[in-house]
């Protein structure tokens, strides 16, 4: 049997356009992997085209929305899941317009689907008596409980993202004057970020404990499982959890949940409340626009609002006078 057209052309966009045109890192690839997966197990299961029939002109806009509607109905996706599902399809049908110029039509009516509209979730972040309970639990006396206090505290101290966290190697750390540490962020991007005293002092005893500071095993991974292996994005949000869970028990009014995200948040938030511009956390967390940095400026004016609500309390405002009350003030607006 011949190969399909999109078969060629998913094969294509995965392997040689995502990876050597786009750079993207694997995480990336694979999550787009995991689209496509999802959408020849629809067409298989719930439109009856096999996986080895199912070609280009079978998926259009009324294909596509079913899609839509399937993972919403039946694997209970949520909002933001099904646009970024749509966002890899857009890019998909972007990819195969210059492709196959025929399809121009096909591909541009499908770029033109919008994303589902959802409710902005407020910025779930730690206030910094609530982050210095989280790392201060991890236990010291036991080699679990030190690798746990520093990895939450690279976390927070580099904002950084929870793959960039995990694939962090020995060989990324810079513990001389100026401490730093080496990201690769989205579509490969290298930033460097520096590193507060007190995380720099837990990285270098890091480093010593687990012999990652001898010659020769620059290579390996920073963070490590049990056995020895890199650890996983799994297994830094049950840690994570753990320690939250923990710190809930103990600390009245902690309530907030709390994944590795929230950590970057939480470095977003402290560095505005700082007096940080936005440009300069921008270019700290690796956003690609300011934009997507505002989400802590909307977040601090809006904790700045309910603050001055609960100072207000029931108080009734006090009753202002009339404008012809204040001549003078009348007399300076009928001036202008």
């Amino acid at each position: 049997m011949r190969p399909t057209d999109l078969s060629v052309h998913v094969t294509n966009f995965l392997t040689r356009y995502l990876a050597g045109q786009r750079n993207l890192s694997p995480n990336t690839i694979k999550a787009y992997r995991d689209v496509f997966t999802l959408l020849l197990r629809f067409g298989r299961d719930k439109r009856g085209i096999s996986v080895e029939r199912l070609c280009l002109a079978d998926i259009d806009v009324a294909f596509v929305e079913a899609f839509l509607d399937h993972l919403a109905q039946d694997r209970l996706c949520s909002i933001r899941t099904l646009n970024q599902r749509l966002s890899v399809l857009h890019a998909f049908f972007r990819y195969v317009q210059s492709e196959v110029p025929e399809r121009m039509l096909q591909c541009q009516k499908i770029m033109a689907m919008p994303l589902r509209r959802h409710v902005q979730m407020p910025v779930a972040y730690l206030s910094k008596d609530q982050l210095t309970h989280v790392l201060t639990h991890p236990d010291p006396a036991t080699p679990a409980g030190r690798r746990d206090a520093v990895m939450l505290s690279v976390l927070y101290d580099t904002g950084a993202r929870a793959q960039e966290l995990i694939d962090l190697n020995a060989h990324d750390v810079r513990l001389t004057t100026p401490a730093q540490v080496r990201l690769i962020g989205k579509g490969r991007k290298v930033r460097v970020v520096p590193l507060m005293d007190a995380t720099a002092r837990l990285l270098r005893d890091h480093l010593r404990e687990n012999d990652l500071d001898r010659p020769g095993r620059g290579h390996l991974p920073l963070f490590q499982n049990r056995q020895g292996g890199r650890l996983s994005r799994s297994g830094l949000r049950y840690l994570l959890h753990s320690h939250v869970e923990a710190v809930r028990s103990e600390v009245p009014g902690f309530t907030q949940k709390i994944s590795p995200h929230s950590m970057r948040h939480t470095k977003g938030m402290h560095l505005l409340q700082s007096g940080v511009s936005l440009e300069i956390i921008r270019d700290f967390l690796g956003h690609v626009d300011v934009k997507t940095t505002q989400i802590y400026a909307r977040a601090n004016l809006e904790m700045t609002r309910r603050a001055l609500e609960k100072v207000a309390g029931d108080s009734p405002p006090a009753s202002l006078p009339p404008w012809q009350a204040n001549k003078s003030l009348l007399d300076w607006l009928l001036s202008l």
